[in-house]
């Protein structure tokens, strides 16, 4: 080996010093290479959570040395941290929203006296973050959505959670009734006014987070039935037959067959049969009315009450009606007929049709349909043979 000036030289040391202009230099002989400091890096993995995951922290040393002799030790730092040798883990159950750092430390040196010495030491840091949990969102329907009062519907919510948390449901209503806490619950509509009935789900996960949805069930309004009405039917004419004025004749007859099958068609419903006569037949009648005050012996001829009893009478005998269910009447119409009035149950006759008034029937008999004799025919034929 060649130096310049200024040279010194030890053979006790395993190493030459070459001192030039104030400058020291140090060699050391092949196979005395100097050990480089340890160096030591770390990572969080998964580096972002929700509370409750696994965290797995790694710690990857650099330069240690790898003689037998040589002891290598970790050493980890942090909130909830457990670790052992290159690896730790997180608990993060409790851990709040943020981000969360862990430090690792390796040393190594002569067992019992690991980082003593320089560049035997290194430490590192690894972050991570725990995310807020999603707050949970929920829908609901009613079904059925329109009820009757008194009825009840199903209301079924479906909650979700982002992080899949426990769920709670609870549910309102304004008006009515609502039971359950789970998925579903049950709405009575007992009490509640018609209309619409608003109500709101409700549910919260197990970190206080919270969400609503709102349906409704409309309350009809109560059935009211029509009011039932007196319906007037086909009435009969009486102008024709002067000798039997009273008497229905054959095309009436015909129509009081039709009432017949209405009458049949509604067992529940009755018939009320009023009797007209004009004026000239009013006019005898109050005349017989008023002599037959002074003589009781007189007969009193009521055409208007005769017609309707004469008609009771057919349907009665002729039709099997009962007779409980036809009622007689007279009526102030000027008018020579017969008016047939069908009353549904539940209809009021008198407030329907007024002016009429009712018939004593043990006053007024019925009179039998009999044929006219050849002379009566004959009467009758001529005022058509003279036209």
């Amino acid at each position: 080996m060649v130096v310049e000036e200024n040279y010194m030289y030890s053979r006790n040391l395993k190493s030459v010093c070459l001192v030039l202009a104030s400058a020291c230099l140090v060699f050391v002989p092949m196979g005395c290479k100097k050990a480089p400091p340890v160096t030591l890096t770390a990572q969080a993995a998964p580096p972002a959570i929700y509370a409750g995951e696994p965290v797995t922290v790694t710690a990857t040393p650099g330069s240690v040395d790898t003689k037998k002799k040589t002891s290598v030790v970790y050493n980890w730092s942090g909130t909830d941290v457990t670790g052992t040798g290159t690896t730790a883990t997180v608990a993060t159950t409790t851990l709040a929203p943020g981000t969360y750092t862990v430090k690792a430390e390796v040393k190594e040196g002569k067992p019992g006296k690991e980082g003593l010495k320089p560049g035997q030491t290194a430490d590192a840091t690894a972050s991570f973050t725990v995310k807020p949990f999603e707050p949970p969102t929920i829908s609901c329907s009613a079904s059925p959505s329109t009820i009757k009062p008194g009825e009840g519907s199903t209301i079924t919510a479906a909650g979700v959670s982002p992080q899949n948390r426990p769920l709670t449901y609870s549910y309102t209503a304004v008006a009515g009734t609502i039971s359950g806490s789970g998925a579903t619950a049950s709405f009575s509509s007992t009490g509640a006014p018609t209309g619409v009935a608003g109500i709101t789900c409700n549910v919260t996960d197990d970190k206080g987070q919270t969400a609503t949805a709102s349906t409704s069930v409309t309350i009809l309004a109560p059935y009211v039935p029509p009011v039932p009405h007196t319906q007037a039917l086909a009435s009969i004419s009486y102008d024709k037959d002067k000798k039997r004025p009273a008497r229905a004749d054959n095309e009436a007859k015909a129509i009081l067959d039709e009432i017949a099958l209405d009458m049949q068609k509604q067992p529940d419903a009755k018939l009320v049969v009023v009797g007209e006569a004009n004026a000239k037949e009013q006019a005898k009648t109050a005349k017989e009315q008023k002599a037959a005050e002074k003589h009781k012996h007189l007969k009193v001829t009521n055409l208007a009450a005769e017609r309707a009893v004469n008609v009771k009478d057919y349907l009665v005998t002729e039709k099997g009606i009962d007779a409980s269910r036809i009622s007689v009447a007279t009526g102030t119409a000027d008018d020579q007929k017969v008016e047939n009035y069908l009353v549904p149950a539940g209809a009021n006759f008198a407030a329907d049709v007024q002016g009429t008034t009712p018939v004593d029937e043990t006053m007024v008999k019925a009179q039998p349909r009999k044929a006219l004799k050849a002379a009566h025919k004959r009467a009758a034929a001529k005022p058509e043979a003279g036209r």
